[in-house]
């Protein structure tokens, strides 16, 4: 669902011709819908600035808007769901309306946009190339230089008469104030970190309180990220399945594929209760598992699921180290995807994932190769 800069998101600048601000064109449809561009359709219409033709939003999300949230939850075509980079308008923006900067990752956009009913106002998406405005203000692409070249690509100079545009808070550390003042005149004012404080924020003249700094981590937001989590390794899930379906046919008889196949099921069903301990649970009951470091409240849980399902499994595999060899990979596998998660949390800092891993990493990789020695060893 990418969206190209060759769909209707024309920059204004390309338009000098035109002088009036704010004046709503009669059938602006008709003169963009030709060959080589293609409307998009959260577009509700044009109106004319100093600079150019803006497209004006829509601020209701459709059906398919939903649909799309849906399989991007799901980590379908995750970095392709973007908007193309440029100046939109919501409701009936004018020179006195402010200037909401966002990214172009489009969860991101319809996140903004849906809060924006009954105001009016300018919506400066920035090419963060698909990436949410906290992520991509790490990564660099939520940036000064991108924010600057934006306004002066847009000529935003142009299109309102104060010199401010607000930046969501999360985008703060890849934004400098000062110098977006230098480079282009405008003053930055950081907005709340939620799209849904914005109206509460504009109406308070752009003052934000104190929740609206705190950043919130509830139950839903860390279970709507499970979805991803668990897509992203669904890959080498399966290529694990296959290595544990491989190493399960080796005993007395150098090879039997009716063993590979007992044996393996056995197997991929330690890997399953691992994934599912590690990358569903861990991050859902995040706060409540009391060690502060992911990878031992992966091990926690892992060890929790593992129990169990050692306990029902035992009859069809008697030797202790074919149970314990199942034990540890379960864990060690809840305990690298719960370690994986910080990447998604506000709970830990670079340094901190730095430090974790360095610490755990060779541990789990350990735990592997005595889990799988232990395997092959349980079937002689």
């Amino acid at each position: 669902m990418k969206i190209s800069t060759s769909d209707v998101n024309i920059m204004p600048a390309m338009d000098k011709t035109i002088v009036s601000c704010s004046t709503e064109i009669s059938n602006p449809m008709d003169e963009y819908e030709k060959p080589g561009f293609k409307l998009c359709y959260y577009v509700d219409r044009f109106i004319q600035t100093d600079s150019g033709f803006i497209p004006v939003i829509k601020s209701k999300l459709e059906t398919k808007d939903l649909f799309s949230t849906f399989y991007v939850r799901c980590g379908i075509n995750r970095y392709k769901y973007t908007v193309a980079p440029g100046l939109y308008g919501i409701g009936k923006p004018d020179k006195n309306s402010e200037v909401l900067v966002t990214a172009n990752f489009k969860l991101t956009f319809d996140h903004l946009r849906k809060e924006l009913d009954d105001i009016n106002a300018w919506i400066l998406v920035l090419d963060t190339k698909g990436i949410n405005v906290w992520c991509a203000a790490g990564k660099g692409t939520f940036s000064t230089r991108e924010l600057v070249n934006r306004i002066k690509n847009c000529t935003l100079e142009k299109i309102v008469d104060h010199k401010r545009v607000i930046v969501p808070q999360l985008g703060a550390t890849g934004v400098s104030a000062r110098d977006v003042k230098e480079q282009s005149g405008f003053r930055v004012v950081y907005g709340p970190i939620r799209a849904g404080d914005i109206p509460a924020f504009l109406k308070n003249n752009r003052k934000a309180d104190k929740n609206m700094r705190q950043v919130t981590f509830t139950l839903y937001e860390r279970f709507i990220l499970t979805p991803v989590e668990i897509q992203t390794i669904l890959k080498l899930a399966l290529i694990t399945a296959l290595f544990l379906l491989v190493i399960s046919g080796f005993g007395p008889d150098i090879f039997s594929f009716s063993k590979a196949w007992e044996r393996g099921i056995v197997s991929v069903f330690a890997l399953m209760a691992g994934i599912f301990s590690g990358a569903f649970v861990t991050p859902v009951l995040l706060p409540f598992i009391p060690p502060r470091e992911f990878a031992l409240k992966g091990i926690i849980t892992g060890s929790i699921f593992a129990i169990p399902l050692i306990t029902i499994i035992s009859f069809a595999i008697s030797s202790f180290a074919g149970l314990l060899a199942l034990f540890l990979f379960s864990v060690t596998i809840s305990s690298y995807l719960a370690m994986n998660f910080t990447g998604a949390t506000p709970f830990t800092s670079p340094s901190g994932v730095e430090k974790e891993m360095k610490r755990y990493i060779p541990v789990q990789l350990t735990s592997l190769v005595i889990s799988s020695g232990l395997w092959i060893y349980s079937a002689f």
